[in-house]
C-alpha cells in the first residue's frame, strides 16, 4: 500500500499498516559499537517495532506539542497491552492539502529508511479512518529548546553542550554519508531521552544529494520552512545563487545551535530577514559574552573556568546548573562567562563563511571539545540535567477511550502551548 492511498482511507474502517521496502544498509550497529557514551546507546524501550497497529491498544495520556502547520498533535501514549510509553503523532489526512500530503509522505519514507541511534525515526506507521498514526520512542526530557526555556535560561554547562552536540554530529555524519542534507538543525530538533540518548528530529526538511544515481556536489532547492528557521540557515543556502549548497550548511547550523545552547538565546533572531542575510554574507560571527582566555589555535593546557560554567575539560559537571533553580527569572543583563578555548574554536570552525573551510561532521567528532563526552556515565548524565526532570506518565491515569478525531472534523487551531515538551515545527 502506498502512502498516497491514505487519502482514501476515510471510507474504510479497518486499520491498514504502511509497509515500506528497506532500501538502505543498516549501519546503526556499526555506529553504536564504537561509542560507549549514553548519548548513542539504544535501549529495549527504543524498539517499538513489536507493538500493535491497532489504535484501540493505545491510551493517549497528555499532549506534548503540535506540528506540521498545526495539523498534527503529538501525545504521550501508553501501549495498553505492554504498558510501554511512546510518543504518538496523529495527523488528520482529510485536512491536508496535496502538497502537505507529499510532505508527509517524504517524512514518513525517510523516517522508515534511516536507521541510526541518534536520529529520531519511526519504524511503526499505520492509518485508521482519516488518521495517520506515527509512533516513535518517548524522548522524556523533550527538546534542548524547551530545556533552555524551562531550566537553563542563561545557557547550559559546557559538559552538557558537548554531550548534546556530539549526538547531533553523529546523526549528521550518518545523514551526510548517506547523501542527505538535513537543513533543519536547531535546538528544538534536538531531543533527549530519560536514558540520555540524544536524537536529531526534523526529517521533514531533509533533502537528497543523489540524482540519477550520482551524488551532486551542490543542490539548489530552497527548503519549505517557516521564517522562524532563518537564523539557523547558512549564508550559502540563504543566498540561493548558482553555487548552491551542500552538507556543510548543516555544520553552520550546528554552530548556531552551539551559540544557542551557550547563551540561551538564538543569534540573529531579533534581526529583520534582510539584515540577517547581510550580516551572514559579511561573515559576522555570533559572539559569546566573553573573550577567549587563550589563543584559539592553542589546544594545550587550559585552566579551569571560574565562571560557574563547566569548561568541558574536566571541571565538575553541571556546576552552573546546580546553582540555578527551575523557577529562576531570566536576568536582563547576564553576567559575562568565561568559556573554554576549545568551545570558541569549535564555534569558529562551524561558522566559517566559506563552506569549504568548515570541517566535516566526521572531522568535528574528533575535536578536543568532545574528549569529555565518552567519560560520561548514566549517573553523570543525570547530574548534568539537574534541575530538569523527564516527563512521566500522569499518576493514576483513569482508563479512557482513545481520542480519535472524527473524519472531516477540523483540528484545534490554537497555537502550540508555550510549555510544550517537544517542538515539531
Amino acid at each position: 500500500m502506498s502512502f498516497l492511498d491514505c487519502t482514501c482511507i476515510s471510507s474504510h474502517s479497518q486499520v491498514q499498516s504502511i509497509s515500506i521496502e528497506e532500501q538502505y544498509e543498516d549501519v546503526s550497529h556499526q555506529c553504536s559499537s564504537s561509542d560507549v557514551s549514553p548519548c548513542s546507546v539504544l535501549t529495549d524501550e527504543d524498539d517499538i517495532t513489536d507493538l500493535s497497529t491497532d489504535p484501540a491498544h493505545y491510551q493517549l495520556l497528555s499532549q506534548l506539542g503540535r506540528g506540521f502547520n498545526n495539523l498534527s498533535q503529538v501525545s504521550m501514549a501508553r501501549h495498553i497491552l505492554s504498558g510501554r510509553l511512546v510518543a504518538v503523532k496523529n495527523t488528520n489526512l482529510d485536512e491536508c492539502t496535496e502538497d502537505e500530503l507529499l510532505q508527509l509522505m517524504n517524512e514518513v519514507l525517510l523516517s522508515r529508511l534511516f536507521r541510526h541511534p541518534n536520529l529520531l525515526t519511526s519504524r511503526l506507521v499505520f492509518s485508521s479512518s482519516c488518521q495517520l498514526w506515527v509512533l516513535s520512542p518517548l524522548m522524556s526530557y523533550g527538546s534542548a529548546d524547551s530545556l533552555l526555556r524551562s531550566c537553563f535560561p542563561d545557557g547550559m554547562s559546557e559538559s552538557l553542550i558537548a554531550y548534546l552536540l556530539y549526538g547531533v554530529l553523529r546523526a549528521l555524519e550518518y545523514l551526510h554519508r548517506m547523501g542527505y542534507v538535513h537543513r533543519g538543525v536547531k535546538a528544538s530538533h534536538v531531543l533527549l531521552s530519560a536514558e540520555g540518548r540524544v536524537c536529531l528530529s526534523g526529517l521533514q526538511s531533509v533533502y537528497s544529494l543523489m540524482k540519477d544515481g550520482k551524488r551532486m556536489r551542490a543542490v539548489f532547492d530552497m527548503p519549505q520552512h517557516s521564517p522562524s528557521l532563518l537564523p539557523w540557515l547558512s549564508p550559502e543556502l540563504l543566498r540561493q545563487d548558482l553555487h548552491g549548497y551542500g552538507v556543510k550548511s548543516d555544520i553552520y547550523s550546528l554552530g548556531i545551535v552551539a551559540c544557542e545552547l551557550v547563551s540561551g538565546r538564538v543569534p540573529f533572531q531579533d534581526m529583520p530577514p534582510t539584515l540577517m542575510l547581510l550580516q551572514k554574507l559579511r561573515g559576522s560571527h555570533c559572539c559569546f559574552l566573553d573573550v577567549p582566555p587563550y589563543p584559539l589555535g592553542d589546544m594545550g593546557a587550559l585552566k579551569v573556568s571560574r565562571s560557574g560554567v563547566d569548561s568541558g575539560i574536566g571541571e565538575s559537571v553541571a556546576t552552573g546548573s546546580l546553582t540555578r533553580t527551575a523557577t529562576a527569572e531570566r536576568p536582563q543583563s547576564p553576567a559575562p562567562k568565561n568559556h573554554s578555548a576549545t568551545l570558541h574554536n569549535l564555534v569558529q570552525l562551524c561558522l566559517q563563511q566559506q563552506p569549504e573551510r568548515r570541517p566535516s561532521a566526521t572531522a568535528l567528532l574528533t575535536h578536543p571539545f568532545f574528549r569529555q563526552v565518552k567519560k560520561h556515565t548514566r549517573d553523570s548524565f543525570l547530574s548534568l540535567m539537574y534541575p530538569a526532570v523527564p516527563v512521566s506518565c500522569p499518576p493514576d491515569t483513569p482508563p479512557s477511550e482513545t481520542p480519535i478525531q472524527t473524519c472531516n472534523t477540523p483540528s484545534p487551531t490554537h497555537p502550540e502551548p508555550e510549555d510544550s515538551v517537544w517542538d515539531f515545527s
